[in-house]
């Protein structure tokens, strides 16, 4: 394959839609080729166009303002990294001959709940759980009775879990609903879950190109207020289990074509496996490959995107942990134990320009056995203060 250098009338220009801290990292693997990176958001200094050769702030749900930019830098791959943006504007792109990452389609797919959740049970056949979609309140309040309480209520469209509770009797009904209403992202409609009394979940790192697809080890992951706050890899599953989550998501990645990482996420109860969502591109869970692999899933997620080959090494069980802010900052600063940097351990943080009560921050991560490991990630998220 032929390599350029940035800012020249021939380079390779990947754009990224959507600039926070996993497209900060594949940034950085990108800039490690000589690709121009171009990242772009809704905000000035989002962490990825700290690292990128070009940056802009746009609405990035603004169809003409967003093709605007597009044709004017001309990426050779445009790679969507958030929910908040104007699929039209991708659709359009594709049809003037641009890259988009995975497909426009599969974008326009996955980065709603009602599209990826009918298309992989109804058109793929894909074993899920129990769904209605839903507008208004009273919509809610019939699919619930339906689906039976627990269930989950989210919005067909939302990032890192904003707007997703547990329903966990008739009086969270009016709690959920408003959580819903206020998330970012398209909250027009909602989906309403069966509550799977699932033994685990876990996000499977699956990798595709034209020439083959592979799988990183499973990841396990607890999530707080439908956010995830701590992973670890490998997570111990049946052969069984495994064998089904990698034959579904090969056959959704497939059904969905196009190159990349894609993030796919199961709920696990014994031998039974459950496809919840996909998210095509790098993975918050999975950012605990920055310590457990060779080649990380944004390495993994650049090598697919240019159709370089996907191998790696697994250097071990590992964990990471999110730190999540707790004060409202416009100049954020954190107080990290020199031990929480070892041989074994080290803090990633984002480069946020400001902070709030919740926001994620920065990552610990720990190369251990895993529970030494989900021990250790725990303590240095703990230690960290602002």
């Amino acid at each position: 394959m032929q390599f350029t250098t940035p800012l020249k009338s021939n380079s390779i220009k990947i754009m990224l839609i959507g600039s926070g801290e996993l497209g900060k990292e594949v940034v950085i693997e990108a800039n490690r080729l000589g690709i121009e990176t171009i990242a772009v958001d809704s905000y000035n200094n989002a962490p990825a166009q700290l690292v990128a050769n070009k940056s802009y702030a746009i609405n990035m749900k603004d169809e003409e303002e967003l093709l605007e930019l597009i044709r004017r830098e001309k990426p050779t791959y445009i790679l969507p990294e958030i929910e908040a943006l104007s699929i039209e504007a991708l659709v359009k792109a594709e049809k003037e001959g641009f890259h988009v990452i995975p497909n426009a389609d599969a974008v326009k797919k996955t980065m709603h709940r009602k599209n990826i959740r009918e298309f992989a049970a109804v058109d793929l056949g894909v074993k899920t759980s129990n769904y209605v979609f839903v507008k208004d309140y009273a919509g809610l309040c019939d699919a619930i009775e339906h689906i039976g309480i627990p269930c989950v209520v989210k919005p067909v469209m939302s990032s890192s879990g904003h707007g997703q509770s547990v329903v966990k009797s008739k009086e969270d009904i009016q709690n959920a609903w408003e959580i819903a209403k206020e998330a970012r992202g398209d909250a027009s409609e909602l989906i309403v879950e069966e509550f799977i009394k699932f033994d685990y979940e876990i996000t499977l790192l699956t990798v595709r190109n034209e020439e083959e697809t592979i799988f990183c080890e499973p990841i396990g992951h607890i999530q707080e207020d439908g956010d995830y706050v701590l992973s670890w890899q490998p997570m111990a599953m049946s052969e069984i289990a495994l064998k089904k989550a990698q034959d579904i998501a090969k056959k959704v990645t497939d059904g969905l074509g196009g190159r990349g990482l894609f993030g796919v996420e199961f709920f696990v109860k014994g031998d039974e496996v459950y496809f919840s969502e996909l998210s095509p591109r790098p993975h918050d869970t999975g950012m605990v490959t920055l310590i457990t692999q060779s080649q990380s899933e944004f390495a993994l997620h650049v090598r697919a995107i240019l159709g370089l080959p996907l191998d790696y090494i697994f250097y071990g069980s590992g964990a990471s942990g999110a730190y999540k802010s707790s004060v409202e900052s416009v100049s954020p600063t954190f107080n990290i134990p020199k031990k929480s940097f070892s041989k074994n351990s080290f803090v990633r943080v984002f480069g946020k320009p400001n902070s709030h009560k919740g926001r994620r921050m920065a990552v610990a991560l720990v190369l251990d056995e895993v529970q030494s490991a989900k021990k250790k990630a725990r303590e240095i998220v703990l230690s960290i203060s602002e």
